[in-house]
């Protein structure tokens, strides 16, 4: 038994006549014969009665009215409840890079929670934009920010916001900081301070020395942006970092950005999530509040 043929038992009791009733909900007459015939096969027994040409209600019918409008106004109030726990609760998982949370996610989450303070936002760290991918594919990711090359992916909704800088550092002592260009062979010998395999800039830096058909042997890997950077000002080897990560060092002077030109592949921030996910009021917001961060940037 469905609501509308509760709705169509309920107009029908009340105006004792299916012409008028199908109107009024705009059915067909015929819908309404079926709807009303398949609630009275459901409880066993006739609720409507012709007396001549006036329809009336059985006793039963009477009874039944009650108990459809109580089940009526009992599915009314249930889907108001549940919207007005979507808008003003529930739980939303983001992933997002370190260098997201650090430096752009601070306004985007004071809008939001301005907004649904009671929403609790979890952020789950997506050290490879293939990790962020599978976590929204199969679900563990409500939403995550994705710092890559511009590629498709079946299934998601990958939206671009901006492209990102990419800044090639050294300390200020290092022994490139005078050399006016800088190639992919200079860095050979050098020591490289690594973010985690498959993030972006990581890979544009492997692909360019593929691509130079060379292999620098000394590489340190970190998990954390910060971390490199503190061994950087140390002198302890050149990073591949985004600007956005390094941009107060760089105007401190703790830091220097060298003049390489190695690398030309444009690497952008996007916002993605699984195209068949619902979207929840507070999660509708957090995309829109993305949005707009984002195009401050670049305006």
């Amino acid at each position: 038994m469905e609501m509308k043929q509760l709705l169509t038992f309920k107009e029908a009791a009340e105006s004792l006549n299916f012409t008028k009733t199908a109107k009024k909900l705009n059915f067909a007459q015929s819908s309404v014969t079926a709807h009303i015939r398949a609630i009275e096969e459901h409880v066993g027994m006739p609720l409507f009665e012709r007396l001549g040409k006036r329809l009336i209600l059985t006793e039963e019918g009477k009874r039944y009215k009650h108990f459809a409008e109580q089940m009526l106004d009992l599915d009314k109030a249930s889907r108001t409840a549940l919207q007005g726990e979507e808008e003003s609760s529930g739980t939303l998982v983001v992933g997002a890079q370190e260098s997201q949370c650090t430096y752009r996610l601070t306004p985007i989450l004071k809008t939001f929670k301005a907004k649904y303070p009671n929403v609790e936002l979890i952020f789950r760290p997506a050290h490879s934009e293939d990790m962020a991918r599978e976590q929204l594919l199969d679900g563990t990711l409500d939403v995550a920010f994705i710092m890559d090359t511009a590629k498709p992916c079946k299934s998601l909704i990958v939206e671009r916001l901006v492209e990102e800088g990419i800044a090639l550092i050294a300390s200020p002592e290092h022994s490139l900081h005078q050399k006016k260009k800088i190639n992919a062979e200079d860095l050979i010998d050098e020591t490289l301070l690594l973010t985690e395999a498959g993030c972006s800039y990581r890979n544009i830096l492997e692909h360019s020395f593929f691509a130079s058909n060379i292999a620098p042997a000394n590489k340190i890997e970190f998990v954390s942006i910060e971390a490199i950077k503190q061994c950087v000002i140390a002198n302890l080897g050149v990073a591949l970092l985004p600007t956005m990560a390094v941009e107060n060092d760089l105007k401190e002077g703790r830091v220097i950005q060298l003049d390489a030109r190695f690398f030309t592949t444009p690497v952008y921030t996007h916002i993605a999530w699984h195209e068949d996910k619902h979207l929840s009021k507070p999660l509708q917001a957090f995309i829109d509040d993305t949005r707009k961060s984002f195009q401050a940037l670049v305006h």
